[in-house]
């Protein structure tokens, strides 16, 4: 008992103490309960004897960790499962509320582990009855909180086991008990609802909901999103629902009690109103059960009940908000009572619309049913009438005038407050607003005409006087902020109702003069000195997001022609009669951010944005380059020109300047424009590469490098032709090439400048489009790879050298997998004839190996497979390796390649599908080597193969291991990589079919014994006419095989 004592005060540590070297040591000295099967026994006995919550608290997670992790005996999950039930019986009720969970847990973790392989696993179900029957409301709590926790475990996927598993216990589960489980939570409901034992209601309402919101059939849905579709409820349960019972108990519930159980029968509303149209089969079934939805909505509505509750409301808009997933305006129309329905709901949508700050990302769900019910109209047949003629048009103007409401609310400077900073919200917002617009789009667009013009005359004033107090200026800012995003998002949506394409292209050209005539006033006189005002910065957005969208609709290539209407109105307006006048003024805009805006990255990123999409586009990029703006930009690309190149916190930015700068340059395809062009970039060479070693390590040095090698990865990025690259290398090699390498001796140790210095090498190394293909008389692909070489050696040299620091990645891994991308680009550009090197006696790929094996075994194998960047590169250097210099991997001493092939498998049990492809293809290559050159030859005579003989000898359970990992993820989870995972598969098989013998008989132990002889012969099926070869007609024969092997295996 002193020992008990003990455990309780460490238990007491390990949960308690605000010292974490304290409970890092109780954590640690307790950990053999969790890791040691021998300890469950402790573990009950501390149940059955400790006195404190958390001795119990740790017994039970540890028999939860061991259950999940340990494959336990049969016998012995039975006995722990049936003394569950007993303990929770005898003692459940004395438990803490945490104690209780985590047994309930354990309990359900051991049900779903045990599903298939007992029956008595599966009346679990049957035994929460027996709690539920028990006099006590105790014993009811704790069968309904087993419930609960059983539609959880039986929904969410678990790490210890397979998914296919995981998904045939969900739907046996879902086909067996779900259905039980939700009638017992409807019948509790109706017990209880006079019951004023609050948490009995709670639990009852929670696995309603839990029941309606299980993967019904395996997608997987992110349960913190708000957005699914329908409810895929099984056709066994229609009756239930077609009983008005079950609809009325959760509108009851939600009338007679308080948040959060009335938020939560408004979940459960929402659930049933999205359940598929299909389960009804008749349409006066789905029509009555629509009915009791709009009645029970609408007397909400009418009395206004627990709506002032923040989260009540919000549910109530998701609520009304499903209706425009699963109804069409015509059934709702026919329905009794929609009149008065739609009369409130648009009240409804006008108080919440001008509540913007308490209700704003509930307005959402409102404007979305709105706008599936408009863009249903051209589609709705009958007499009955829609109404919505009558409310469109006062939700647009509410919508409206609620924003500019909003702009002159006290906390306009609270940025996490202001709508128009929350682009998603935005964004999602306005896609639907623009549907009711374009509804009745001749009196919106009036509307909204009649709105701006007062407000740009305005602004135009208060251009010409120079005043101390900007508030007002601030506040029409953010009001045209809002008409412009409103202008932008319509003109995104061509769709009218009731309209003439004709008509519409005019609409759109009036609504559009009156955005650019603003902009001609946004640049000048005292709008000249605001680029620091946030108010101002929101416009600016605004108008690029205008200029987004109407260079989609109006100015790209698919628009050229189609659009004669919108320029007439405009030449009529403006004098703007054609597309390059248009693109003039855009890049115009584009033009004064750029040099306007020094430090404010969303601008200048949004404003590039805008820049690379006209450039990137054909004859938009044609059209520009006739533009004096854009020829000055080509000549000037200066921080005297351009501040914001000076500014480090906009540094990013110059890669995609540069990458514009660059496809611009190229289109001309002209040398001597692309190095007059150049003349900027190379001054700033010219400056460095005089700089003295002494003076390497200044600033000034730092950003210049930083800078320069952020701009020439730009120009990289837009050579996509042989030609074009043709014009960088020869500019660059070999006169430039030393200052890139003498700054990674320099600057190793600083990630800021080796980052953009690695990253600009590996986009120059990367073959993309064929663009590094040099004459069969030149040296260059040669002359590249030792450049790369030398820089990756330079840099791996140094960085191994240095001491790790607190942030691991920033300092090491990342430079480290950018190095291996470089390496990987290189080896496998096919550019390079690497038997050179070793013919001449050169050290460059040697040495380029060499350094990227080192820096990959200088990170731990966990390291690599959690920073998915690193991982990438590591496992696509791998494949690359293995593939064409497999030699070199032969060669290394035994510990290291079992390591590398290690990781492979490790990389193959991931997630990542093309992590695992590449992972695949490396063994696939290793295996076919040793099956070539071993198993099929008379006895290993090369260098290379008696190596691998001796690397396999050593360990001999290598390839059975990688065989076994292939088929359990071929067998027993959702993979894509079939054809993939088959090439090594066969390889394996064919290298010793005692393996293959082996493993059939290790995967048959696992599977019931009534399985056997069904699955015994699927094996035999799987090597019907396939040969000892791994000629491309028997890899296609095995695949084949493969693919029925696997369906007939998985088949119940």
């Amino acid at each position: 008992m002193e020992g008990l004592r003990q455990l309780e005060a460490l238990c007491e540590r390990l949960y308690n103490s605000q010292d974490s070297v304290e409970r890092a040591h109780a954590e640690n000295t307790l950990k053999c309960f969790s890791v040691n099967i021998e300890y469950i026994s402790q573990c009950q006995y501390i149940l059955d004897n400790a006195m404190t919550p958390y001795a119990l608290m740790l017994a039970s997670s540890s028999l939860l960790k061991q259950v999940t992790e340990q494959k336990l005996a049969l016998q012995l999950r039975l006995d722990i499962r049936n003394y569950l039930i007993n303990y929770l019986a005898t003692r459940g009720r004395e438990l803490q509320p945490f104690v209780t969970a985590s047994l309930v847990q354990l309990l359900c973790r051991l049900t779903k582990f045990g599903w298939f392989d007992d029956d008595r696993f599966r009346d679990v179900v049957k035994q929460s009855m027996n709690f539920l029957n028990q006099a006590t409301s105790d014993h009811y709590a704790i069968g309904l909180k087993i419930l609960n926790q059983l539609v959880s475990e039986m929904s969410q996927p678990n790490p210890g086991l397979p998914s296919t598993h995981h998904r045939r216990v969900a739907c046996s589960f879902r086909d067996e008990s779900l259905f039980q489980i939700f009638q017992i939570s409807l019948t509790s409901l109706r017990q209880l609802e006079s019951n004023v034992a609050n948490q009995l209601q709670e639990l009852a309402l929670s696995l309603s909901l839990k029941c309606l919101s299980f993967d019904f059939v395996g997608t997987s849905l992110d349960e913190s999103s708000e957005e699914f579709g329908t409810v895929q409820i099984p056709s066994g349960w229609k009756s239930t629902l077609e009983d008005p019972a079950t609809l009325q108990v959760f509108f009851d519930y939600y009338a007679n009690t308080k948040p959060p159980l009335s938020k939560e029968a408004l979940e459960c509303l929402v659930r049933l109103a999205s359940v598929r149209r299909s389960l009804f089969t008749s349409d006066p079934a789905r029509s009555k059960f629509l009915s009791h939805l709009i009645t029970g909505t609408k007397e909400i509505l009418q009395t206004g009940q627990g709506l002032a509750d923040h989260d009540n409301y919000h549910e109530y808009c998701r609520l009304l908000g499903r209706f425009r997933v699963n109804y069409q305006l015509s059934e709702l129309v026919t329905v009794e009572g929609y009149s008065d329905w739609i009369r409130l709901v648009a009240e409804f949508t006008l108080k919440s619309l001008h509540s913007w700050k308490w209700a704003s990302s509930s307005v959402y769900y409102l404007l979305g049913l709105w706008s599936r019910l408009v863009t249903s109209v051209p589609y709705l047949k009958g007499d009955a009438p829609s109404m919505l003629d009558e409310f469109v048009p006062k939700i647009t103007e509410g919508f409206i005038t609620s924003r500019f409401n909003s702009v002159q609310d006290g906390s306009l400077d609270d940025l996490s407050e202001n709508p128009l900073d929350n682009v998603e919200l935005l964004q999602d917002q306005l896609d639907c607003f623009t549907y009711l617009c374009r509804f009745q789009y001749e009196s919106s667009s009036l509307y909204i005409i009649s709105i701006v013009e007062p407000l740009l005359q305005v602004y135009t004033e208060r251009a010409r006087v120079q005043t101390s107090d900007t508030s007002d200026l601030s506040i029409i800012e953010a009001k045209l902020a809002w008409i412009v995003h409103i202008v932008a998002a319509i003109l995104k949506i061509k769709q009218c109702t009731g309209c003439s394409t004709e008509s519409q292209e005019a609409l759109d050209a009036e609504l559009s003069a009156r955005i650019l005539q603003l902009i001609n006033v946004t640049d000048s006189g005292v709008q000249s000195q605001r680029y620091g005002e946030t108010s101002k910065q929101r416009l600016d957005r605004a108008i690029l997001t205008f200029f987004q969208h109407f260079r989609k609709s109006y100015v790209g290539d698919q628009a050229m022609h189609s659009s004669r209407q919108l320029y007439a109105r405009l030449s009529e307006l403006l004098g703007l009669h054609d597309h390059l006048l248009m693109l003039n003024v855009i890049v115009g805009k584009i033009a004064t951010n750029l040099k306007c805006y020094t430090e404010n990255e969303e601008v200048i990123g949004h404003t590039l944005s805008l820049f690379l999409e006209l450039a990137s586009g054909y004859m938009s990029g044609k059209l520009l380059l006739k533009l004096d703006t854009v020829k000055f930009i080509l000549a000037n690309h200066t921080r005297e020109h351009f501040p914001f190149l000076e500014e480090y916190r906009c540094s990013r930015s110059r890669t995609t300047f540069y990458y514009i700068i660059g496809w611009l340059i190229f289109m001309e395809d002209s040398p001597v424009k692309f190095r007059s062009s150049m003349d900027p970039l190379l001054q700033v060479f010219v400056n460095l590469e005089s700089t003295p070693d002494s003076m390497f390590r200044t600033d000034a040095v730092k950003y210049g490098l930083i800078a320069l090698t952020r701009d020439l990865r730009g120009i990289a990025m837009a050579t996509n032709s042989r030609r074009t690259y043709g014009f960088l290398f020869d500019w660059l090699y070999p006169a430039h090439m030393p200052l890139l390498l003498k700054g990674i001796l320099h600057w190793s140790d600083t990630p800021e400048v080796t980052t953009p210095l690695l990253k600009f090498m590996a986009e120059f190394a990367l073959n993309k489009a064929q663009r590094l293909t040099f004459d069969s008389s030149s040296p260059n692909g040669i002359l590249l790879f030792r450049e790369v070489s030398k820089l990756i050696v330079a840099y791996g040299s140094r960085i191994l050298s240095l001491p790790n620091v607190a942030d691991i990645y920033a300092f090491k891994y990342k430079g480290i997998w950018i190095s291996l991308t470089i390496l990987t680009r290189a080896l496998a550009g096919n550019y390079v004839n690497f038997g050179v090197f070793e013919l001449y006696g050169d050290r460059a790929l040697a040495d380029a190996l060499d350094i990227a094996l080192k820096m990959t075994l200088s990170i731990p194998l966990a390291d690599v497979l959690a920073f998915r960047k690193l991982s990438k590169a590591y496992f696509a250097f791998l494949e690359v390796v293995f593939n064409s210099h497999i030699v070199y991997i032969m060669n290394l001493d035994t510990s290291t390649f079992l390591h590398i092939v290690g990781s492979l498998e490790s990389g193959i049990k991931g997630l990542d599908t093309g992590i695992a492809s590449q992972c695949a293809s490396a063994v696939e290559n290793l295996a076919a080597f040793y099956f070539n050159n071993i198993t099929m030859g008379e006895a290993p005579t090369s260098p290379t193969a008696v190596n691998l003989a001796r690397h396999i000898s050593d360990c001999p359970n290598l390839f059975p291991e990688v065989l076994k990992t292939l088929f359990e993820i071929v067998l027993f989870e959702e993979s894509n990589n079939q054809w993939n995972f088959s090439r090594p598969m066969l390889s394996l098989i064919l290298i010793n079919e005692k393996i293959f013998s082996d493993l059939k008989v290790h995967i048959l132990a696992s599977q019931q014994a009534d399985q056997h002889q069904r699955l015994s012969e699927c094996f035999d099926k799987l090597m019907v006419d396939v040969t000892r070869s791994l000629d491309t007609k028997n890899r296609d024969k095995f695949t084949q095989n493969l693919t029925v092997f696997r369906r007939d295996f998985r088949l119940k």
